[in-house]
């Protein structure tokens, strides 16, 4: 990609450390990387790593510099054509934003702090299509203050370079220019010396008497520029004259940073620079004009991560306390002393690798880069339905793999929802305007997959659907039915309907046979093609995860089971108590195991509870808010399923588990002759005895049922493939 970052300055900093370290790893990476930013200490290290740098006042909040800026960044995003541009300060930000949209330039940011929000400061921030943040708190104030969607915002680390940071560095050279003894205790400390971050600088200064006292021979080494470099130093230069030696050495701003620490035996700092004492081996006291750490200990991990070694809502640095700190932190035994350093090291490569932080910024600029196609999905998302979820991630991941140049937009119930557990672009499927802005923007509508067509739900629920087809067709863009499963549509005026719409679409897939048959029987003369429903080409999480989540529901180890999905239904009181009897003489006479699945919790629970408050032997459920490919793996470690939802048959036949289905629509009943998969018998009309039978004929002929699945799961997972090869021939074609 090629990729133009933003920011104020690169001088001395964390921030600026940051996208220095993050535009290294991008161009080491292969990318082609560009920084617009007033100058600094860091310009030659980047150009020497082949990153173009152009000047501009971007520091500073004047008219005239910002009126200059903006020239400058609009001549460069002409002449650069960047593929994501990406923003790290609020002056960048608020300017590169305007640009990008006139430009239709994709947009992000990194929130690498915290800004103040009065009065017209708040208009002059602007976080982009998405925005990282390098910490979880830093979300929270996102969100809190800015209202940003939770899904828009994703959470880096401050990445460190583990070979430019590390033991093996040497601090001699650093120790001979400033004319340290190297026989004697050194403290060093890195910081902006601005009046918003030097906090911890002034007072190290302050407590040097008293700390050369309990540390003889202390010296201590401050790195950094600023603000108030200058009144910081005089204050150095009085506590050396009155300690009738050099104890305080201010280096000013430097960029070689790693010298500096490896120079030092204690490090003290927060943020970046503490992370990289730590990648250097260094004890470090996490302190600065937040709060204070102290000594950086295994048992302070996650308090540290959650402020991103920042101290934020900790007690302030006080100068006694940190006289304390530094002073048993020299008096550690030397084992001790590199323990610590072990371990700190050992944190960054576990939390903190730079290969990381670049990941994560892909990750982010890969979501809102332009691509050649947009296509809008169409279906019921976002209702916490894991079989309907299962046909959003499977269509998304498949579109994805066949083609890097599409984007999707999904209509869901819950957008942030969609967005921030699938990672894709998700608007709300009831507003209006937002749907009908995204059908004119996009390139084709993907209705489907699912059972969308069909009146046994609601005639509402079909007309929704009917209607954003023609909504789509209004606005001149082609329609794909997409995977589609047909009826039952009852209702004369219903079939009419259907039937103008499937014949008016562009391209027409269907799940199985059954549908094109039903399509037949409407009328419909066009060509459509039978594939297979796409969540045959959805993997399910590994065995650890599985195991755990079977653990979650209190079934451990290596036990068999058998995996049960019911849904609440009308009228059925018979057949809670028939399935019941079957679910007992499933564990009473194979042995296996009753677990329920909950492939909707907010409307299996109550069903689940009708069947197990029958039973007279035990059972377990699986209670927790579980993923598609979470519910699939599981499913795929059961010996038989018992499926009352369409998709938890499909989820067992694409992990090859016989099942027996439990027939309350005639989906269930087209897909399990579709599957070649028996059925315990219709809900409605259910036969305790003759489902027990049926269970029983299964299970004799076991090997035979799981051999002609297993052929068949393969053939269906190659015909899911059809629907992303004919929706890709179908876009190119309009390219045409």
């Amino acid at each position: 990609m090629k990729i133009l970052m933003a920011t104020m300055g690169l001088g001395i900093g964390g921030a600026e450390t940051h996208i220095v370290e993050l535009a290294k790893e991008l161009k080491g990476e292969g990318h082609d990387v560009a920084i617009v930013s007033n100058g600094g200490v860091y310009v030659p290290e980047i150009a020497a790593a082949g990153i173009r740098h152009y000047q501009a006042p971007l520091h500073r909040r004047s008219v005239r510099d910002m009126r200059r800026a903006r020239a400058i960044l609009r001549r460069v995003l002409r002449e650069e054509r960047p593929d994501v541009v990406h923003a790290h300060a609020r002056i960048p930000a608020f300017l590169c934003g305007g640009l990008c949209r006139r430009m239709k330039l994709p947009f992000v940011t990194t929130a690498h702090w915290v800004f103040d929000t009065s009065g017209v400061l708040r208009y002059l921030t602007d976080w982009g299509e998405r925005t990282v943040a390098v910490s979880d708190d830093i979300k929270a104030y996102l969100i809190r203050e800015y209202g940003l969607p939770s899904g828009h915002i994703s959470v880096t680390i401050n990445g460190i370079d583990t070979d430019k940071f590390s033991p093996e560095i040497s601090g001699e050279r650093v120790l001979r220019e400033f004319g340290l003894d190297p026989s004697r205790p050194v403290l060093s400390y890195v910081s902006r010396m601005d009046e918003d971050r030097a906090l911890v600088a002034g007072q190290l200064i302050e407590i040097a008497p008293e700390l050369d006292r309990a540390v003889p021979g202390v010296q201590l080494l401050i790195a950094g520029g600023g603000n108030v470099f200058d009144r910081l130093k005089a204050q150095a230069e009085q506590v050396n004259a009155r300690m009738g030696r050099p104890c305080v050495t201010m280096t000013g701003p430097r960029t070689d940073i790693n010298e500096i620490v490896a120079a030092g035996d204690l490090f003290v700092g927060v943020s970046r620079a503490a992370l990289e004492a730590m990648a250097a081996g260094k004890p470090v006291i996490v302190a600065g004009n937040e709060g204070c750490h102290g000594l950086f200990t295994p048992d302070k991990l996650a308090e540290a991560q959650a402020g991103n070694f920042c101290c934020r809502g900790l007690p302030m640095s006080e100068p006694k306390a940190l006289l304390a700190d530094v002073t048993a932190a020299f008096r550690l035994p030397e084992g001790e002393k590199a323990r610590l350093g072990a371990y700190g090291r050992q944190v960054i490569f576990e939390h903190y690798s730079v290969r990381r932080m670049a990941a994560d910024c892909l990750a982010m600029y890969d979501q809102v880069r332009r691509r050649k196609y947009r296509v809008v999905m169409s279906g019921y998302y976002g209702f916490g339905n894991a079989g309907d979820d299962a046909i959003l991630e499977s269509i998304h991941q498949a579109i994805r793999a066949a083609s890097d140049d599409v984007s999707v937009t999904v209509l869901s119930n819950d957008p942030e929802q969609t967005q921030g557990q699938y990672g894709v672009e998700a608007i709300p499927r009831f507003r209006v305007w937002r749907v009908c802005r995204a059908l004119r923007r996009c390139d084709a509508l993907l209705s489907g997959g699912g059972s969308l067509l069909q009146d046994a739900t609601s005639t509402r629920s079909l007309l929704y659907y009917l209607s954003v087809i023609r909504i789509a067709q209004l606005l001149g863009k082609p329609v794909m039915l997409y995977a589609n499963g047909i009826g039952p549509v009852r209702r004369k005026a219903n079939r009419r309907r259907v039937k103008r719409v499937v014949e008016s679409a562009c391209l027409v897939t269907l799940r199985d046979h059954a549908s094109a048959g039903e399509l037949a029987r409407m009328g419909v003369a066009r060509p459509v093609r039978v594939t297979a429903d796409p969540v045959f080409h959805l993997e399910p999480v590994g065995a650890a995860r599985r195991l755990e989540l079977l653990e979650a529901a209190g079934l451990g180890g290596e036990k068999p089971f058998v995996a049960v999905s019911v849904r609440s239904w009308e009228h059925l009181e018979d057949f809670w108590a028939g399935l019941a009897r079957l679910c007992d003489h499933l564990r009473r006479t194979y042995g296996l195991e009753v677990l329920f699945l909950l492939m909707q919790q907010t409307r299996d629970k109550e069903a689940t509870e009708q069947v197990r408050a029958r039973m007279e032997e035990p059972s377990y459920v699986l209670d927790v808010s579980a993923t598609p490919r979470e519910l699939m793996g599981v499913l795929g470690q059961a010996r038989l399923c018992l499926a009352m939802r369409l998709h938890t048959l499909i989820f067992a036949a694409r992990m090859a588990v016989p099942a027996l289905g439990l027939v309350y629509d005639p989906k269930v009943a087209s897909y399990l002759a579709e599957l070649d998969l028996p059925s315990a018998g219709d809900v409605e009309h259910f036969d305790g005895d003759e489902a027990i039978r049926r269970a029983d004929a299964l299970m004799a002929g076991y090997d035979g049922v799981l051999a002609r699945l297993r052929d068949k799961s393969a053939r269906l997972t190659r015909a899911a493939g059809e629907n992303e090869r004919l929706l890709l021939e179908l876009l190119e074609g309009l390219k045409k």
